[in-house]
């Protein structure tokens, strides 16, 4: 490692160890695992994520009014409950129908089960959440574009597809266990996961050296991972929430 990256990698070390306390996450320093910590749970951690997108007050904010046990109601219930819920692209019959897939698929899965069947093959973390959303599309028939945009499509290649974002900051939450990520999965490594980019790490990346690619797609995730296994092979995304921190508050 050169010395440019050792110096990087002593100021990545020292910010993600002042981060990793649970006064990091507060409504005064909104993320949407604040809700997901409540509730400890695999369903409830993935509404928290696929509905982490625009600003982290107003979705702390909105994940506040879900009823995370609607998942153990009836439809009908769900319907009813939800009927004024709506959050940026997702009407409320969005919202609905996304209970709706969650509670059937519960019924008979579990979220890891479903992520293991296609994780298990290559110890790929892209199959295994293109094995969650082929259930999901499965279960119900549901479509509209706000529908989509919040569950997200399967991705065949990193190359110009979606960062996959959230499913990869769930992927973080479930897996890692320190004072912010919760390890509720076991048997999953942590070495397999995708740092979960968004514009903040992206632009802080670039500027640290760390990311070359210029295109915001998954193969820039992966580029990023990459560099971040020259720092910790067993754990690179462990950097995440730090690289996030530091380019939301503009640290770079």
């Amino acid at each position: 490692m050169n010395r440019e990256l050792l110096r990087i990698k002593e100021r990545l070390d020292l910010e993600m160890a002042e981060r990793n306390h649970a006064d990091e996450i507060s409504y005064d320093k909104p993320d949407p695992i604040l809700v997901a910590h409540r509730y400890r749970n695999e369903w409830s951690a993935l509404i928290c994520a696929l509905f982490g997108y625009g600003r982290a007050d107003s979705i702390v904010r909105f994940l506040d009014t879900l009823d995370m046990r609607l998942l153990e109601q009836n439809e009908a219930q769900i319907r009813t409950s939800l009927s004024q819920h709506y959050y940026r692209f997702q009407s409320s019959e969005d919202v609905i129908q996304f209970f709706i897939s969650l509670r059937r698929l519960k019924e008979n899965h579990s979220l890891q089960s479903l992520f293991k069947n296609g994780y298990n093959s290559q110890n790929n973390v892209i199959t295994g959440v293109n094995s969650i959303l082929h259930e999901l599309y499965n279960i119900n028939q549901y479509e509209s574009r706000g529908y989509r945009f919040l569950i997200g499509s399967a991705v065949e290649k990193p190359k110009g597809s979606s960062t996959m974002k959230r499913w990869m900051m769930f992927l973080r939450w479930m897996v890692r266990s320190d004072e912010i990520d919760m390890g509720l999965w076991s048997d999953v490594s942590s070495s397999d996961l995708i740092i979960p980019l968004d514009t903040h790490t992206f632009n802080v990346s670039k500027k640290l050296g760390l990311l070359k690619r210029k295109t915001y797609d998954l193969e820039a995730s992966c580029e990023l991972t990459e560099t971040l296994k020259l720092f910790d092979p067993d754990d690179p995304v462990k950097y995440d929430f730090a690289l996030y921190r530091m380019g939301q508050e503009r640290m770079v």
